[in-house]
């Protein structure tokens, strides 16, 4: 699987007046401990492989990886330490999030090496980077718990020069897909009752939804990126598997609180999508 030709959606050329913060987002990885394992009929570790391929060819400026949750499927120490592997020789800072298919604290042991870390937040020039833990055990949907709420809290309210990004696996609010929907974050009032506190905010970035997805509440975007591997259709009721490549989300932070993003995906689809299965 060859990444597409370079267009108009891309990383702008940098300018010494100009110095965005240039952030890759991958997500839903969905590796296992055995390289061989298929998802769908897809091989996860060998799209994920493609994916980083993309990264490494056009998006070689950027500053750091997000990555945003469900990296391995059977959240298996092999499954991370491989990623983690792949992830080490990307040179540059990556930061990870648990997704429900994610166990946090087997992740956190094999992921926290070297430019890999799981942190809770990271301050880059005028901006913020907010990774929040929305994943309950033996659930698919998600939740924010006190603990995780006083995170984005505090680190909103110490830090009000910021420009904020906030990070996390579930979709805080509806897609129009019910099924999916079915599987958001349960307490968005929660959530949204400290980021309508915090004008710092400027986008909510969450993994989850394997689909390019953009919205906005009030002055914060919210968006979902591609998996790393299946797609799900976007607006149907019941589960269905999309045709299009795997992908990425790439974002330029301005140092004005402005957000450019766009998708990029390989320029093939795997020929052995399964597109029968009933779900994942």
């Amino acid at each position: 699987m060859k990444p597409e030709k370079l267009s108009s959606l891309h990383f702008r050329p940098r300018q010494l007046s100009e110095s965005p913060l240039r952030v890759v987002q991958i997500s839903d990885c969905h590796l296992y401990a055995s390289p061989s394992r298929s998802l769908a009929g897809l091989n996860t570790q060998d799209t994920f492989d493609s994916v980083l391929e993309l990264v490494s060819s056009e998006f070689n400026t950027s500053d750091l990886i997000l990555a945003t949750g469900d990296l391995v499927h059977d959240a298996s120490p092999m499954g991370y330490t491989r990623m983690r592997d792949r992830l080490e020789k990307m040179n540059r800072p990556v930061h990870c999030l648990p997704g429900n298919h994610d166990v946090p604290e087997v992740m956190s042991e094999y992921l926290n090496q070297g430019k890999v870390t799981t942190p809770a937040s990271v301050r880059l020039r005028n901006w913020i980077i907010i990774m929040l833990d929305s994943t309950v055990p033996g659930r698919e949907g998600g939740h924010l718990d006190a603990g995780q709420l006083e995170i984005l809290e505090q680190n909103l309210d110490q830090n009000p020069e910021h420009h904020a990004l906030i990070c996390l696996h579930h979709h805080p609010l509806p897609i129009g897909s019910a099924w999916m929907d079915r599987m958001a974050l349960d307490n968005p009032i929660s959530f949204f009752a400290i980021i309508d506190r915090f004008p710092q905010v400027r986008a909510i970035l969450c993994g989850h939804i394997h689909q390019e997805y953009e919205s906005q509440r009030h002055q914060v975007r919210l968006l979902g990126a591609p998996s790393t591997c299946i797609q799900f259709t976007p607006l149907l009721e019941q589960f269905n598997l999309d045709r299009l490549p795997p992908g990425l989300r790439w974002l330029e932070l301005g140092n004005d609180g402005s957000v450019n993003t766009g998708i990029r995906r390989l320029s093939t689809m795997p020929m052995k999508l399964d597109v029968n299965v009933a779900g994942y």
